[in-house]
């Protein structure tokens, strides 16, 4: 069964069972971006993470080898994604990528920001003009070496 398979399987067994994501993450101890992640296969969980994830879902014990396997990350097509929701953070990068990279660059050196050592957070921000989605990108700085 291919790891895409699995989603499904997951995704369908949520639905069913009206579970969000977030009450997902308080059962399992994680946040929910991270479980989404797992979900779509972007994540690995241990054995007791995906045995209680199952449960939860009321799906095969079995299926726990698929999610405690290394995923294969970044399963993206690597053309401009037609999602409007994923175009949005394709066309942020875009947009401001550079400017990014040299605020990063000028308050931190030469370096990287972790996708490792790293969280996502997505919260929600009540307002009258418009709820507004906040996403929190939280990275170790990594500066390149010499040698």
């Amino acid at each position: 069964m291919a790891l895409f398979e699995i989603t499904d399987i997951l995704l369908a067994a949520k639905r069913e069972k009206g579970l969000t994501y977030t009450q997902l993450g308080a059962a399992l101890g994680h946040d929910k971006v991270w479980v989404a992640a797992l979900l779509y296969g972007q994540a690995r969980a241990t054995q007791d993470e995906a045995e209680k994830l199952l449960g939860l879902l009321n799906l095969d014990l079995e299926l726990a080898e698929l999610l405690t396997d290394y995923p294969l990350k970044g399963s993206l097509d690597e053309t401009v994604p037609t999602d409007p929701l994923l175009y949005r953070f394709f066309e942020i990068m875009q947009v401001y990528g550079l400017p990014m990279k040299a605020v990063i660059q000028e308050e931190f050196g030469d370096g990287i920001m972790s996708a490792i050592d790293f969280t996502l957070t997505i919260a929600k921000v009540e307002d009258p003009k418009g709820d507004r989605v906040v996403v929190t990108y939280d990275g170790k700085f990594l500066p390149y070496k010499k040698w």
